[in-house]
C-alpha cells in the first residue's frame, strides 16, 4: 500500500514537471481520479518532496508546476514502458505508417541514449524479452498514406496558424487547387486533412493520398476558437460526415456478450434488455460506413432506427449479392 501511494505521488510529480502551464487542484483530482481534498493532500506531499514546486496565480484559482523538472533518477523508463513504445512503433510500421513509426523509433533511441550505462544495461534484456513475446496482428485493409512532405507542411501550417494550398485529385473537380485553413489530421484506415475552405463554416475532409503540390502560404489562418477535432471526429461513425441520425441497434441475446465489449460509437448508450438482448443507441452521421460494418455482424443485429440505415443496408446487400451470384467469366 505504501509503495502504491509513493508511486501515485511520483506520477503526480511527473505531471507537474511535464506541464508548462501547470495544473489546478481540480485538474490534479481528475488526472489522479481522486476527490479535491485528496488532491490537496497529494499536492502538499509532492511539494514537501520537491520544494522547487511553485504556485502561479490564475484567477479565480492557482496553478502548480515543477519548473525545473525532475532528476533523472525519477525519470528512468521501465522495461514495460519502453516495450510499449517499441510495440506502438512496430504497429505503425506494420500498418505502413512510416512517418509516425520513424518518429517513435527516434524517440526510443533518444530515451535509451539518455539512460545511464548501468540503467540501460539493466533494462535492455527485459525490453527485448517483452518485445519478443508480443507481436502485431496485421489486418486486411488500406495502408495509410503518410507522405513526410505533406504531413510536415500541414503540421507547420497548424503550428504557425497559416493557410495551405494544394492540388486535390479527388472530389467533383479533380486537379483543382484548394486554399484552406487546416484544423487537424484524422488518422485511421485512411488519413485525412480536416480544414475550412472559403466562407463555408462547416469543416471538410480531404484524403492525404490525393493531396499534391502542397504549400504553406504567407497568409494567417486561425481555426475557430470553439473547434474541437475530437468532437468533429465523434460526429461520424467513420470518416464521412453528413446528416446526423439517431441510431438504435438491437443485438440478439447470444451475441450480447460481444456487444457489451464492443464500442460502436464514442457517445453510445448500452441497455441490457429483459430478454437478454442489448440495445445500443448513439447519434452520428456516416450511415454508409455503418452499414458496411453491420454486415460483419451477419444476422446478429437488428436495425431499429433510422429507416434510412435499414434501406441503405438492404441496397448494399443487393449490390453485393448481384455481383457474386453471377457466374465468373472464365
Amino acid at each position: 500500500m505504501r509503495h502504491d501511494k509513493a508511486t501515485r505521488l511520483l506520477d503526480l510529480a511527473r505531471m507537474l514537471a511535464g506541464s508548462s502551464e501547470g495544473m489546478t487542484l481540480d485538474e490534479m483530482a481528475r488526472a489522479m481520479d481522486v476527490g479535491r481534498r485528496t488532491a490537496e493532500r497529494m499536492r502538499d506531499a509532492v511539494w514537501a518532496a520537491f520544494p522547487q514546486m511553485e504556485a502561479m496565480d490564475d484567477p479565480p484559482t492557482k496553478r502548480f508546476r515543477i519548473p525545473s523538472g525532475l532528476d533523472s533518477l525519477f525519470q528512468t523508463p521501465t522495461a514495460e514502458e519502453l516495450a510499449a513504445l517499441r510495440t506502438a512503433a512496430d504497429s505503425y510500421a506494420a500498418a505502413g505508417a512510416e512517418a509516425r513509426s520513424s518518429a517513435l523509433y527516434a524517440l526510443e533511441r533518444k530515451l535509451l541514449s539518455a539512460l545511464r550505462g548501468a540503467a540501460r544495461r539493466r533494462v535492455a534484456p527485459d525490453v527485448e524479452a517483452l518485445v519478443q513475446a508480443e507481436t502485431i496482428a496485421v489486418h486486411a485493409g488500406p495502408r495509410p498514406f503518410e507522405d513526410e512532405q505533406v504531413l510536415t507542411a500541414i503540421r507547420t501550417a497548424i503550428k504557425s496558424l497559416q493557410a495551405v494550398s494544394f492540388r486535390y485529385q479527388g472530389g467533383g473537380t479533380p486537379g483543382r487547387v484548394r486554399e484552406v485553413t487546416p484544423l487537424g489530421i484524422l488518422f485511421g484506415r485512411s488519413n485525412y486533412l480536416v480544414a475550412l475552405e472559403g466562407s463555408n463554416p462547416r469543416p471538410r475532409s480531404w484524403r492525404l493520398d490525393r493531396i499534391h503540390d502542397i504549400a504553406v502560404l504567407d497568409k494567417p489562418a486561425s481555426p475557430p476558437p470553439d473547434f474541437s477535432l475530437q468532437a468533429f471526429a465523434d460526429e461520424s461513425f467513420g470518416i464521412y460526415h453528413g446528416e446526423m441520425y439517431d441510431v438504435a441497434l438491437r443485438i440478439r441475446p447470444d451475441r450480447a456478450a460481444d456487444a457489451l465489449r464492443w464500442r460502436f460509437h464514442s457517445n453510445q448508450t448500452v441497455t441490457q434488455e429483459a430478454d437478454g438482448s442489448v440495445l445500443v443507441a448513439f447519434r452520428a452521421s456516416g450511415m454508409l460506413e455503418l452499414s458496411w460494418h453491420l454486415f460483419t455482424w451477419a444476422d446478429a443485429i437488428e436495425i431499429v432506427s433510422p429507416p434510412v440505415l435499414r434501406e441503405m443496408m438492404v441496397e448494399e446487400l443487393k449490390v453485393a449479392l448481384k455481383a457474386h451470384e453471377e457466374a465468373p467469366a472464365i
